[in-house]
């Protein structure tokens, strides 16, 4: 049995902090479980362009609202409170915070990450061994 609590995740090498997020990873490929999941926080204003060819992704938003473009349809979807998303096609997207406040998500990785990934150039995670 895995139990964590956020406390000591946060200020460890599992907790990633960039200039648009801030992902502190709870679970990792080192538990098993066969995905990761992570508490993840979009800085306010931010704008990440991700594309996770290697990964699949479902995102399920806590706290704060702002949207989600699909790069390939130019479609946009509202989030807020309650919103899930689901990368099931290795989506290229757009995420966007609304200015003044963060959005906070619970995501889920499958393949798992192993914790200290960041984007790369084409906004995805490298595949793990």
């Amino acid at each position: 049995m895995i139990v964590k609590h956020l406390d000591q995740v946060v200020g460890t090498d599992a907790d990633v902090d960039t200039e648009g997020w801030t992902s502190r990873r709870l679970i990792l490929k080192d538990g098993g479980m066969g995905y990761s999941v992570h508490d993840t926080i979009i800085k306010a204003g931010a704008e990440l362009d991700m594309h996770y060819k290697n990964h699949l992704e479902t995102v399920y938003l806590t706290e704060g609202a702002g949207e989600i473009v699909d790069l390939a349809t130019g479609e946009t979807h509202q989030l807020s409170v309650g919103s899930i998303y689901a990368l099931n096609n290795h989506d290229h997207h757009l995420l966007k915070a609304n200015k003044g406040a963060h959005m906070r998500m619970v995501c889920v990785f499958n393949p798992p990450i192993t914790g200290n990934e960041v984007h790369d150039e084409t906004g995805a995670y490298a595949l793990c061994d």
